[in-house]
């Protein structure tokens, strides 16, 4: 069991960040990930493992403009 965004989740054994974030369906170049209180680089994001009781934290880019200003 870990944490992500402050909610409770199963993970299968030795699943990895980047096959969590694809087992929610979420696109891995539009999220900064933090991994118990340490942001990962996207280059981590395979090789490293979600251990239980690991705290994992989801952020996602949205664009947005000025509005022409």
């Amino acid at each position: 069991m870990i944490t992500c965004n402050g909610q409770p989740r199963q993970v299968a054994a030795g699943m990895t960040v980047a096959g969590f974030i694809c087992s929610l369906g979420m696109n891995p170049d539009l999220l900064a990930v933090e991994l118990d209180g340490r942001v990962l680089a996207r280059e981590e994001y395979e090789q490293t493992p979600l251990a239980a009781g690991a705290r994992l934290e989801l952020i996602r880019f949205v664009g947005g403009g000025s509005g022409g200003r």
